[in-house]
């Protein structure tokens, strides 16, 4: 039997992400957000009210980063999801965040998360919220790439928000290998 529980916001996993952006002035700003996802092959998408200090920095640099963040520097991402850069413009600082500069984009990359995707801004619709960004670069540092060159997710250690318990969950390890479980199903209707 299933239990109804109306038009809620669940839906699993829920990426968390660290958006990075300057203002006017270069001063690197950082948000957490879990609305976001990969929109097209080569574009994220991630809703920001216009009101976010971060959003207004997008639209004037038409650039952000979006870092995954990790189980090491949860307190980080959450720090900088719950403190507004509209009232406290040095919560990178506060947060104890590394900044170095993309070279791709004009926003920041922070040393903390390991993994990022540097995007150009594509559109913004205030309505929606919805901002859309081409993805320039992705880049990772080499403490989480695997043997094969590649991002291994058991050295990235992403969290996930949970919106039902308001959580961060770390996700597993492999429970199966894509396009490869089905294998036998497929070959059985063929």
């Amino acid at each position: 039997m299933r239990k109804n529980f109306g038009a809620k916001p669940m839906l699993y996993p829920m990426p968390v992400l660290v958006i990075g952006s300057y203002d006017e002035n270069g001063v690197p700003n950082a948000m957490t957000a879990a609305w976001g996802s990969i929109s097209d092959m080569n574009q994220a998408a991630v809703y920001i009210s216009a009101g976010h200090k971060s959003m207004k920095n997008i639209l004037q640099t038409e650039a952000f980063t979006i870092s995954m963040a990790n189980v090491e520097h949860m307190v980080e991402a959450d720090y900088v999801g719950m403190v507004s850069g509209n009232a406290v413009p040095d919560k990178v600082a506060k947060a104890g965040l590394h900044v170095t500069k993309s070279e791709f984009v004009n926003a920041p990359l922070f040393e903390e998360f390991p993994m990022s995707l540097e995007c150009k801004l594509v559109s913004y619709d205030p309505e929606s919220e919805l901002a859309l960004g081409e993805i320039i670069n992705v880049s990772a540092d080499e403490s989480i790439l695997g043997e094969n060159g590649h991002i291994d997710l058991t050295k990235l250690q992403p969290i996930t928000y949970d919106p039902v318990h308001h959580a961060y969950r770390g996700l597993g390890e492999i429970a199966g290998m894509a396009y490869k479980v089905g294998e036998a199903l497929k070959k059985k209707y063929e």
